[in-house]
């Protein structure tokens, strides 16, 4: 077990481009193999011969996708605050935010993911689903949904780890939920002959291994889950979704995005969907670096912040980016060069091949700048300012992807449609990256002594969330 003092603030001192190589590189190892495993399900699936079957995949993904969208969020908000505190020297503050951010998602999720099942059938409706496609996708979501809340909480517990500097247990969480698909999807898909339905049950099962890891390294090895009391969980709720809530609208805001692509590729029929469904699994292994950099940039900036390091703020933002340039330039390289073998891999013939080729050639290049947003909204999300992420990310999902999609739709057909969502990305992408450093810049002068420094009011010296100083929560 972790002693107290191992939990110290580990991000305040150090260059801190070696913290978000570090952190990066260590999240996204667990991360990369979950959605490895997600690719490798949707290979599987498409061995079994059927169009309809990658397409159902294509159509649950996108549900699943907003699902997780909103435990990401939440999952933010937890990260801030353990880190936070930890910055501010206070290990009993830190241990009853881990514990209230796990009481809070539980519940919401498990809301969230009674009301998505009530509704499957009309939301695979709005997405454009038809027939056999949607009668699959239906059923593989009545299984899936219903783990939401395990998936969540385990990720919970990664914003926890996070928050602390483990990134070596963070990463493990992740892990353990891919290796357990890994394992299971063939036995289940192919050895019990299952088909989709294997594939859902495995699924299931993976999420139940990620949070068993996650609450051990959490609850058990760090002791920073503490289960509070009425008064205790009351007085986490605004500083918890005062970040939580702006965290969620943005995560959610790329799922929304997503459905509206997914909706204009299914008037291309079956063959693009799938299509836009092994683009959706690529993504993330291509780029998971990206996606775990945001994550990992969250606790670097919440310890500096805590510790009233701001010098330390714009270093790490410089480097992130700088990292992010770097690994993106190289990424879209090998995806160009590999571009036939990519399709190849996973039996894409017409629209869906053409899809997946352009994606690889020009389209996965808008990762330079949906990359800037990523790290941007982890400092506006850290540093007081959750709701700038908000409106950027929506900005990006709405205006940087409605008006370009259907007009590549309306031009180019499916491959239109993929390169109006790429386009889109460059003018938000631009923008957050300018307005995040005006805010690194602007942060010692307004974090003077009687500033407020996260959203909702100051904890007082007898709240049963505090420890009865003012920086318990910064």
């Amino acid at each position: 077990m972790a002693a107290p003092g191992e939990d110290r603030a580990k991000f305040t001192t150090g260059p801190t481009m070696g913290h978000v190589v570090t952190m990066t590189l260590t999240g996204s190892v667990g991360l990369i193999a979950v959605f490895a495993v997600d690719a490798l399900n949707l290979f599987y699936i498409s061995l079994l011969g059927q169009a309809e079957l990658a397409a159902a995949i294509g159509y649950a993904g996108t549900l699943m996708f907003f699902t997780v969208s909103v435990a990401i969020g939440f999952t933010i908000a937890t990260g801030a605050l353990v880190s936070r505190a930890l910055g501010a020297g206070d290990r009993e503050q830190a241990a009853k935010s881990g514990g209230a951010a796990i009481v809070y998602m539980a519940i919401a999720m498990t809301a969230i993911a009674a009301l998505a099942w009530i509704f499957i059938p009309e939301l695979l409706g709005m997405l454009g689903a038809r027939g056999e496609t949607k009668q699959l996708a239906d059923g593989f979501l009545r299984i899936v949904f219903p783990s939401t809340p395990l998936v969540a909480v385990g990720m919970c517990t990664t914003g926890i780890l996070r928050g602390v500097g483990d990134a070596r247990r963070a990463m493990y969480v992740t892990l353990a939920g891919g290796v357990a698909a890994a394992i299971l999807d063939p036995i289940l898909i192919f050895g019990f002959d299952l088909g989709i339905t294997g594939a859902a049950v495995s699924t299931l099962l993976s999420r139940l291994a990620l949070l068993l890891v996650g609450l051990h390294g959490a609850a058990i090895v760090h002791r920073l889950v503490r289960m509070p009391d009425l008064a205790a969980l009351g007085a986490a709720f605004r500083p918890f979704f005062a970040i939580g809530g702006p965290a969620v609208m943005t995560q959610i805001a790329t799922p929304v995005g997503n459905a509206y692509v997914t909706a204009q590729i299914a008037a291309f029929g079956d063959g693009a969907v799938a299509g836009w469904a092994i683009i959706g699994r690529l993504i993330p292994v291509a780029f998971g670096v990206i996606f775990s950099l945001s994550g990992a940039v969250g606790p670097i900036l919440g310890q500096n912040y805590g510790a009233k390091l701001y010098h330390r703020l714009f270093e790490t933002m410089r480097d992130a980016l700088i990292f992010t340039t770097l690994y993106v330039l190289v990424v879209w390289g090998l995806l160009a060069l590999f571009a036939d073998g990519i399709a190849g891999i996973f039996r894409a013939e017409g629209e869906a091949y053409d899809l997946v080729v352009f994606f690889c050639l020009f389209a996965s290049a808008s990762f330079l700048f949906n990359g800037a947003l990523f790290v941007a909204n982890a400092a506006f999300n850290n540093l007081g300012f959750p709701f700038y992420s908000t409106i950027l990310n929506w900005g990006r999902s709405t205006l940087g992807v409605i008006p370009f999609v259907w007009l590549g739709a309306h031009w180019y057909g499916a491959t239109g449609v993929i390169a109006g969502w790429a386009l889109g990305a460059v003018v938000f992408g631009i923008a957050s990256v300018f307005l995040c450093f005006r805010v690194v810049a602007s942060i010692e002068d307004r974090d003077g002594p009687g500033h407020d420094r996260l959203p909702g009011p100051p904890p007082t010296a007898n709240s049963p969330f505090s420890t009865g100083k003012a920086a318990t929560l910064g």
